[in-house]
């Protein structure tokens, strides 16, 4: 169990670097939403930065796999059934985000060594919606998740039970901001509104339990695991 703390942790920890990198410093700064062609513009001119955005994406996402399979070791003691659970919602977000990351792929290979264009502008934005509704809908999926996994840990006798309350939080933070993008027309006229309701819980809930698998995969103390058995 301290081995899949630390494996844990570690790939929580890889998420927030390789995510936080991809998405606020790289793609964020390349898009500017109410010009398309100052945001086609910057993907053909930081054609090698994008790219490196495209990375960070793609460690984020297979940390994200791996931790399907490191939290279901974690929490299958406390029950199987809703590891699985709480797996296969996970699993969900993957699939969703990574037909997400194939349609930045393809802003990636039609803006290298190109001239812009009206139709360039026009197919990019295109792309760029579709991305952010596929993300949106992996992460709603993705709130579920936290949700069943919350529950987990706050059944288990193993991992503080204050863990489990700031990821059901940070759950529906994800399922507010994601139902408010899919449905308000207006959605932008209140966006930093909703990215406060969903980055507070998720930095502190989930760096939370990152810190605390961390330091539960790194002491030299054993990892002791006590559970109840639930349905």
């Amino acid at each position: 169990m301290k081995q899949i703390a630390k494996i844990s942790g570690i790939a929580y920890l890889m998420i927030f670097i390789a995510g936080f990198y991809a998405n606020f410093a790289v793609l964020e700064g390349l898009i500017d939403s109410s010009n398309q062609h100052i945001t086609t513009t910057n993907f053909i001119n930081n054609h090698s930065q994008f790219g490196s955005g495209l990375l960070g994406f793609t460690i984020m996402l297979f940390f994200d796999v791996l931790l399907v399979w490191s939290l279901f070791n974690l929490t299958k003691s406390t029950s199987k059934n809703l590891s699985y659970l709480a797996s296969f919602f996970r699993i969900l977000h993957a699939v969703f985000f990574c037909v997400a990351l194939l349609k930045l792929l393809h802003i990636y290979e039609l803006t290298n060594n190109v001239s812009n264009s009206i139709k360039l502008q026009q197919v990019v934005t295109e792309l760029l919606l579709d991305f952010d509704t596929l993300w949106t809908i992996g992460l709603l999926f993705f709130g579920i998740h936290l949700i069943v996994l919350g529950y987990l840990i706050i059944k288990s006798t193993y991992i503080p039970k204050a863990l489990g309350v700031l990821l059901v939080l940070a759950a529906f933070g994800y399922i507010i901001d994601g139902m408010a993008k899919l449905s308000m027309s207006n959605y932008d006229d209140y966006k930093n509104i909703f990215e406060v309701i969903v980055i507070m819980p998720t930095v502190i809930g989930e760096f939370s339990l990152t810190v605390w698998l961390l330091i539960k995969g790194f002491r030299k103390k054993s990892f002791k695991k006590h559970s109840i058995k639930t349905v």
